[in-house]
């Protein structure tokens, strides 16, 4: 049910007109939607602004009872003022934090609102979190404002459906699937509707998102549905253009859930019966049952190549072969990654002899478990024999053997996939493409060496470089002036972000505070990329030995050739 308080409230409370001092106007602002009114809190920015913050605006109808496994429906007009003071839940996962399938929330962040003739127009960044389709969410808690809104932008962040919830799909009229995709797009146009009200330029849109957001970025860039919802794109360490097969329905991954929740399996529409009586909590804590080898696969759920059944398909065709064609949208893009990605789950094989073992044995079979490519087919066994070739030269595996794996699990998972759309983007976007490796590392990270008892970062691992961009406080400090490290990184990309943002080059011109560097589009003559580090830096050909093996095994004719069924 919509939160909301009396209308009375509303003639207590001014709105908020920040005038740029560190003193808020009002502690309760309330802005004015197409849905109707809306009031908010105060954070604090780390620098000290106030920071007028939405939280768990509904943006879409409940998706639950019948309209579970459908597409979002866009919310009605409400009565009185919605309570946005505080965090939503976030959608069904295995997780610790408030859940409900009642989900379809987002949070705006803002600096400056509107006040009389003075209509702030500023920059507009909407994040779309990561999690592999089946975890996470927008909660502030992870993905808090107070770094990025020492910028001049506002900032969005939502939830949208996962797992099975979002991504079932059957290949039929029962469940076409993407529904968490569809859930973004909707989120995407309350966004273009609203966030004028929140002092935020319709027209200056920049979608940024990070893991299976990054993913979903890439995706609207092909997606029919997305057309005219943004204007710049920031995909950031991941990529739907890599070994992973897109499928045209995930029959096989329904089954297994229709299975780990006693439902039947036989056909789609008992499948789908079944799943539609299931508490969403026990759809959602049953993610872990799809694990097979340690915690991999890292991907589960998956956007898919919708078949036509009448219904507005997210998805027509291969990204590839939407890129080749010219069908995406046109827009300025920034993609990079960090410097050792998914590497770390190496540990977990290198510190467990009988994993190990089984892996060295079993290759054929668990390596593409393991490193995210299709499986059972001769060419997972092309890709398998020739990964053990390149990258451990064909050795039993031993604890030595740890940078290694840490490479095949970085190139496969982000690597290549990133480096892949660096350059189809750059041969066929008339707009530039920034392409950037994100290496700094701080006292920081999502995973330590086993030995150091959390003191020890092994690198700069997958969702490191969001330290930088929000602050997590769930699993890291907020960094304040006793920090001097980490604020530099912090003050530097938020401002790169900002920049392109603004203006669709994240260093317009070079100065001090980057380090008087000058970021230069990608092109495949030079493939020039930045090295965010301790210092940013210019260089040329990121791991180009590495990616090109990949790119010998995933040619961009097996696409073109094939272009229905891979």
């Amino acid at each position: 049910m919509i939160k909301h308080v009396a209308l009375a409230l509303l003639l207590s409370y001014a709105v908020a007109f920040p005038d740029g001092s560190n003193s808020p106007k009002t502690t309760e602002p309330v802005v004015t939607t197409t849905g109707g009114q809306i009031k908010g809190s105060v954070l604090k920015s780390r620098l000290g602004k106030p920071i007028y913050s939405f939280r768990g605006i509904r943006y879409a109808k409940a998706p639950v009872n019948e309209l579970r496994f459908k597409p979002p429906v866009p919310i009605e007009k409400w009565e009185g003022v919605y309570d946005a003071t505080k965090d939503g839940p976030v959608c069904p996962q295995a997780t610790t934090e408030p859940v409900s399938e009642d989900c379809l929330l987002l949070n705006v962040y803002t600096t400056k609102l509107p006040e009389g003739a003075d209509k702030p127009k500023r920059p507009v960044i909407v994040f779309i979190h990561g999690g592999a389709f089946y975890s996470l969410g927008g909660a502030s808690y992870w993905y808090g404002p107070q770094y990025m809104m020492d910028q001049e932008i506002v900032l969005v962040t939502f939830n949208y459906r996962l797992g099975a919830l979002g991504f079932l799909s059957t290949g039929d009229k029962e469940a076409p699937g993407n529904n968490g995709l569809k859930d973004q797009v909707e989120a995407m146009k309350w966004v273009k509707a609203n966030i004028e009200a929140f002092g935020g330029d319709p027209t200056l849109v920049t979608i940024a998102g990070q893991d299976a957001g990054a993913w979903s970025v890439i995706l609207h860039m092909v997606s029919p549905m997305s057309t005219g919802l943004f204007e710049r794109a920031v995909a950031m360490s991941g990529s739907p253009l890599g070994p992973w097969q897109i499928p045209h329905n995930q029959l096989d991954v329904a089954k297994k859930q229709a299975k780990f929740v006693g439902c039947p399996d036989d056909t789609s529409a008992n499948i789908v019966k079944c799943l539609k009586t299931k508490p969403f909590n026990e759809l959602g804590q049953s993610v872990p049952k799809f694990k097979e080898f340690l915690d991999d696969p890292i991907m589960i759920w998956s956007p898919i190549i919708e078949t036509d059944q009448g219904q507005p398909r997210f998805l027509t065709a291969h990204p590839i072969n939407l890129i080749m064609s010219g069908q995406f949208k046109k827009v300025p893009l920034m993609t990079g990654m960090t410097k050792d990605e998914f590497g770390h789950r190496a540990f977990a094989i290198i510190k467990n002899e009988t994993a190990m073992k089984e892996l060295s044995t079993n290759w054929e079979k668990l390596a593409p478990i393991a490193f995210s490519y299709e499986r059972n087919t001769e060419q997972s066994k092309i890709v398998s024999k020739a990964i053990k070739t390149f990258y451990v030269h064909d050795q039993p595996l031993e604890k030595a053997l740890l940078t290694n794996l840490a490479q095949i699990y970085a190139d496969a998972t982000v690597g290549f996939p990133v480096n892949r759309a660096a350059k189809l983007f750059a041969e066929y976007n008339n707009q530039s493409v920034y392409y950037y490796r994100f290496s700094y590392q701080g006292r920081y990270s999502n995973f330590y060496t086993p030995e150091s008892n959390k003191t020890a970062p092994y690198g700069v691992v997958h969702f490191d470089d969001l330290i930088y961009m929000f602050q997590n406080e769930k699993q890291f400090p907020a960094f304040k002036d006793t920090t001097p490290t980490e604020i530099e990184m912090v003050t530097k990309y938020t401002m790169i972000l900002y920049n392109f943002a603004k203006t669709g080059n994240p260093i317009p011109t070079p100065n001090e505070k980057l380090d008087n560097v000058k970021w230069e589009p990608f092109t495949l003559k030079d493939q020039k990329y930045i090295e965010l580090g301790n210092k940013f830096s210019v260089h040329e050909r990121l791991h180009e030995k590495r990616y090109l093996e990949w790119e010998k095994l995933y040619p961009l004719s097996i696409y073109t050739k094939n272009k229905q069924s891979h």
